[in-house]
């Protein structure tokens, strides 16, 4: 039996997830901006309670790594690392990306136009990152990746060589700010998807399986970019 906890902090909303065996026993989110701090703690125990189990009975824990907001996947990684090292128990780690554009293959199954085929969609997850920039990847319906994790500011030609025989669908917060910007006739815009810990167990128990883990100690989040403190300026 794999019992795993799995934690979600990138991006505003924070969310918490017990699964065994990569099926969902209890899950909560919370939607209110910068919550991880004050929340993370509080909604673990509570889905650790719902699941009928207690701290010592989990077997792992799974942290979306990042990108992200830099803050929030510090509060996640650390209090993930915490649990691992007072519970001697593995850490897991999956890419945020990945993990949207796996609920957004989920979704578009649920919701999918049946003018368009699988093997035209690509998927492109996004994660705001200032001005015009966002965190982004490109993967196919089966979610194999055509273009990696990367910052990438986004103007008129961004994926213009994917729109002639491609539908592509823009995912998350970041793809809000992109539709005023990309205007293309195959561009599709989901910006209500958000990072969710309970399809964050599903992919890691997907890695629980194959024994992936991290190493606790050197194990840090994945910022992509260097978090930059600005000084203000006095008049």
């Amino acid at each position: 039996m794999a019992l795993l906890l799995s934690l979600e902090t990138s991006t505003q909303a924070c969310s918490a997830a017990v699964h065994k065996d990569g099926v969902l026993l209890a899950s909560r989110e919370i939607q209110t901006p910068r919550s991880a701090a004050a929340q993370l703690a509080v909604i673990v125990h509570e889905v650790v309670s719902e699941a009928k189990f207690k701290m010592a009975d989990l077997q792992g824990i799974v942290v979306a790594s990042g990108p992200g907001s830099y803050t929030g996947l510090r509060i996640g990684v650390a209090t993930a690392k915490g649990l691992c090292y007072a519970l001697n128990i593995p850490l897991i780690s999956v890419n945020t990306l990945q993990l949207m554009a796996y609920q957004g293959k989920d979704y578009l199954k649920a919701n999918l136009s049946r003018t368009e085929h699988e093997n035209e969609i690509l998927l492109c997850p996004m994660i705001d990152a200032r001005r015009m920039e966002v965190y982004c990847l490109v993967q196919d319906f089966n979610l194999n990746e055509i273009e990696p994790t990367q910052a990438k500011i986004i103007d008129e030609q961004s994926f213009k060589n994917y729109f002639q025989n491609r539908v592509i669908y823009f995912l998350g917060e970041g793809a809000e700010k992109c539709k005023e910007i990309i205007h293309h006739g195959s561009a599709r815009f989901v910006p209500q998807l958000t990072p969710q810990a309970a399809s964050l167990g599903e992919l890691g128990y997907l890695k629980w399986k194959q024994s992936e883990f991290e190493d606790v100690v050197t194990f840090e989040p994945f910022y992509l970019k260097d978090f930059l403190i600005r000084k203000p300026n006095f008049v």
